[in-house]
C-alpha cells in the first residue's frame, strides 16, 4: 500500500534538465511532482556535457580571438595555463556537487528520491534507494520518463575491455592525457578533438567516414577537418577501427590500415536509450530501445496514456535545447490533460512538439564554430523538395573584418524557390553560434524572402550576411 507522502500527480524518472523542466511546469500548473534520480540533479549537460565541454574550449577560443586582431594580438604574450582552464571547467560543475541544484528544486516545491527508478505497473514506479531501502511511488496522472542516453560503445574486439572514455571522461578527466585516440568524428569528437589538442594533448582522430560531422553541409566538415589539421590532429578518415587491447598503461587500437597507440581512447561513436532496466516490460513495453511517443511526447499504446518520454530518450533530437523544449511541451500537455482538458495534437498547438522535426537549431563550439538549423542541400535533395542553394563569403562582411583580421567563413541558404521561405541554414565561422537564432526564427517561421528584406542587418555587424544572401538569391 502506497502511504499518501508517496503518492503524486507526477512522477519524473531522471532529474536532468529534460526532467527538471517537465516537473518544473506541472507545479507551475498546480500539480505536484517528484523526481527519481540515481546520480546528479542536473544530469548530464551541467556535469558531463554542455557546461564542461564549452569550457574546455574557452579559452582557446578567446586567446585564438585576441591574436586574429592586431593591436591586441600583442597583449597575448603566453600560453594558456591549462590549469586554470581545467580549475574553471570544475568550477561550472561545482566540483561535480549538485547542492545548489538539489536547492533549486527544494524551492519549487518539487520532491526528490535519491536512488534507480523503475516501472512497476501502471502508474507505479519502485525506488532502489541510495541507502539500499525501496520504496514505492504512486503517479495520480502521469509518469514522465526522462532517463536520457548513454554513450554506445561499438561492438569492436576489445573495446569495452580497454576502459575507453566516453564523452563523460573526455570533459572530467583532471589533466591532459599525452596521446589521446579519438574514434568518431561528428560533434563531440570533433569538440574534445579540438579541446585537448590545445590543452597539450597529442591527438588522433580516426573517422570511419571520409567527411567530419556527417549531416552537416560538407562545407562545414571540410572547414574543421583543416582547423584540426592546423592545429596539429592527426585526422584519419575512411578508418575502420577493428580492435583494442591495453599493453600496461598503452591503449592500442587496429585499424584496416595498422596500429594507434594512445595513452587514452575516446569514444565517440554515438548514444544508446537510457531504458534497459526501467521496468517497461511491466508496462507491455520493449526494453533497451527509444520510447516511440505522439506529438504531445505521450507513448501510444499505453492503457489511459499516462506514461510520457522526454528528450534522448525517445530518440527524436539528442540535444539539451530540444529535451527542455520538449519537456515543456510534454509539461503543458500533462497538465491540461489533468485538469479534463482536451489537447490538441495539430501543428503549433502549446502541447505538441514539433520544432525537432521542423528545424532544429544545434551548434559545433569547433574553432571554427558550425551553426546549423533545417535541412542541408542534400537532406532537402531527398526528401524531394525544391530547393536553390545560395552561399555567400563571411569574409566579405565588413562586421566580420572588424571581429577578426583575415576573417574566414561560410553562410550557407537553401530556400524553397516555389514558396520562397529558407529551408535550413548553415553558417560555418569564429563566433557564429550568436548568428544562429536569427536563422531559426526564419526557418521555423517560414518568413517569406520579401518580408525578410525588410529585416534591416545593423552595421558593422556579422549579421550583415543576411542582406548578402539576399541578395545573392536576388541575383
Amino acid at each position: 500500500m502506497t502511504s499518501p507522502d508517496q503518492t503524486y500527480d507526477v512522477i519524473v524518472l531522471g532529474a536532468g534538465s529534460t526532467g527538471e523542466n517537465v516537473a518544473d511546469v506541472a507545479v507551475r500548473g498546480g500539480l505536484s511532482a517528484v523526481l527519481v534520480e540515481p546520480s546528479l540533479v542536473g544530469g548530464e549537460c551541467s556535469y558531463w556535457a554542455c557546461m564542461p565541454s564549452k569550457a574546455l574550449l574557452r579559452g582557446s577560443e578567446a586567446i585564438a580571438a585576441a591574436r586574429a586582431v592586431r593591436g591586441a594580438a600583442a597583449a597575448v604574450t603566453g600560453e594558456q595555463d591549462v590549469a586554470a582552464t581545467l580549475a574553471r571547467r570544475t568550477a561550472f560543475t561545482s566540483d561535480w556537487d549538485d547542492t545548489g541544484q538539489v536547492e533549486w528544486v527544494d524551492s519549487t516545491g518539487i520532491g526528490l528520491v535519491r536512488g534507480r527508478g523503475r516501472l512497476a505497473g501502471p502508474r507505479r514506479v519502485v525506488v532502489d534507494q541510495d541507502d539500499g531501502s525501496e520504496i514505492t511511488l504512486a503517479a495520480r496522472h502521469a509518469v514522465a520518463v526522462c532517463t536520457g542516453s548513454r554513450a554506445a560503445v561499438p561492438p569492436v574486439d576489445g573495446l569495452a575491455d580497454v576502459r575507453p572514455w566516453t564523452s563523460r571522461e573526455a570533459t572530467s578527466a583532471p589533466a591532459a592525457p599525452g596521446r589521446l585516440i579519438v574514434i568518431g568524428g561528428g560533434y563531440v569528437g570533433c569538440e574534445m578533438a579540438t579541446a585537448w589538442q590545445q590543452l597539450g594533448s597529442s591527438v588522433t582522430l580516426l573517422q570511419r567516414g571520409g567527411q567530419l560531422l556527417p549531416g552537416l553541409e560538407p562545407a562545414a566538415g571540410e572547414a574543421v577537418l583543416a582547423s584540426l589539421q592546423g592545429l596539429g590532429v592527426d585526422v584519419r578518415l575512411h578508418t575502420e577501427v577493428r580492435s583494442a587491447r591495453r599493453e600496461g598503461a598503452e591503449v592500442v587500437v587496429g585499424t584496416g590500415e595498422g596500429e594507434v597507440c594512445g595513452d587514452e581512447v575516446l569514444v565517440a561513436t554515438g548514444r544508446a536509450a537510457d531504458t534497459g532496466d526501467l521496468g517497461l516490460d511491466t508496462v507491455g513495453l520493449e526494453p533497451g530501445g527509444y520510447l516511440d511517443v505522439d506529438e504531445s511526447l505521450r507513448v501510444p499504446g499505453v492503457a489511459d496514456g499516462w506514461l510520457y518520454a522526454v528528450g534522448d530518450v525517445n530518440g527524436r533530437r539528442q540535444l539539451t535545447h530540444m529535451g527542455k523544449y520538449q519537456a515543456r511541451q510534454a509539461g503543458a500537455a500533462i497538465v491540461a490533460r489533468a485538469r479534463g482538458e482536451e489537447v490538441d495534437l495539430a501543428d503549433w498547438s502549446p502541447f505538441v512538439a514539433t520544432a525537432d522535426r521542423r528545424a532544429t537549431p544545434s551548434v559545433v563550439f569547433t574553432d571554427p564554430q558550425v551553426g546549423s538549423v533545417g535541412l542541408t542541400a542534400a537532406q532537402a535533395a531527398e526528401a524531394g523538395l525544391p530547393h536553390r542553394v545560395v552561399q555567400y563569403d563571411l569574409g566579405n562582411i565588413a562586421g566580420a573584418s572588424l571581429v577578426a583580421d583575415d576573417y574566414a567563413g561560410t553562410a550557407i541558404a537553401v530556400v524553397d524557390p516555389e514558396r520562397e521561405v529558407l529551408l535550413g541554414v548553415t553558417f560555418i565561422g569564429p563566433g557564429v553560434a550568436e548568428l544562429l537564432h536569427s536563422a531559426t526564427i526564419a526557418v521555423v517561421g517560414e518568413v517569406p524572402i520579401s518580408r525578410l528584406w525588410h529585416a534591416v542587418p545593423s552595421y558593422p555587424t556579422i549579421s550583415e550576411v543576411w542582406l548578402r544572401l539576399l541578395e545573392a538569391y536576388r541575383d
